[in-house]
């Protein structure tokens, strides 16, 4: 495995056929693991906040409190800003921001996360010890990350092991980690983390609805995102061979049988007072 830096690429970048699957997150299937321990008066980092579908929950979740989205892309956060305007919500800031090196004091929120964020970042356990600093004594840290490797459908329509073989030849390129969620709580003992929760949350596509939606996505992303550019300025595919994984999203979401799950890991570590 190549050593971690602190500088990755983001693999997807925010073309439409990413942002599609973005700005359908939300907090509760995204960050249920989280709801249960949030107060109203609480202040929160969301680091990696992208269009900012889940900060806007949060924001409503913390009506006290304040919500304080960051990315390290300028250009969604107007995005998120719109979509905070939107929703009417007064308790919400956007920021660009480094996860790893954060600037903000320390002990400073009562919650930091994350989503769908250290699998692309060059050095997780850096970032983890940047979202405890900046955590106050007894709040929480929460982090959830996809696993690709984990993944799983039927049926087992031919080129969708390409697609998970190519992406995550592409992801680990650009100096990221695609089966993060494994490795979530690893992380964070690593980076001195101590009271650590870990669970698993899914995503599941199974009707012809969620079939067409995610098939969809994904088939745009291979060929038309900054993923699909940087598999071939990598030379890790032809146009020709991102085609056909193209044509094998198209041919599972046509399936009536067709089944797929996404595994993510999370954390949910509380500093120490």
């Amino acid at each position: 495995m190549p050593k971690a830096r602190e500088t990755a690429v983001y693999t997807h970048g925010h073309h439409e056929s990413v942002l599609r699957s973005h700005t359908w997150r939300t907090a509760a299937n995204s960050a249920a693991y989280l709801l249960g321990s949030l107060k109203p008066h609480m202040r929160i980092l969301d680091i990696g906040c992208g269009p900012g579908t889940i900060t806007a929950d949060l924001a409503e979740l913390v009506p006290d409190g304040r919500v304080t989205g960051v990315d390290r892309a300028p250009g969604v956060l107007e995005q998120a800003r719109a979509t905070a305007a939107g929703r009417g919500l007064g308790n919400v800031d956007f920021a660009v921001a480094d996860v790893h090196a954060l600037d903000y004091p320390d002990d400073t929120f009562c919650v930091v996360h994350a989503h769908q964020v250290l699998q692309h970042v060059g050095d997780p356990v850096r970032a983890l010890r940047e979202m405890h600093r900046v955590t106050k004594p007894g709040g929480f840290i929460a982090v959830r990350d996809a696993d690709y490797a984990a993944m799983t459908w039927y049926p087992a329509v031919p080129g969708l092991d390409d697609w998970l073989d190519l992406y995550e030849r592409v992801a680990r390129a650009n100096g990221g980690e695609p089966d993060a969620g494994r490795r979530l709580k690893a992380w964070a003992l690593d980076a001195g983390l101590t009271d650590v929760t870990a669970t698993s949350g899914t995503w599941t596509f199974a009707t012809a609805e969620e079939r067409a939606w995610w098939s969809g996505l994904w088939a745009d992303r291979t060929l038309a995102s900054a993923y699909a550019e940087r598999a071939t300025e990598g030379g890790h595919a032809t146009p020709e061979q991102l085609a056909a994984v193209s044509r094998a999203w198209r041919e599972w979401g046509r399936r009536q049988d067709g089944w797929f799950a996404v595994l993510h890991g999370e954390i949910l570590c509380r500093k120490e007072s």
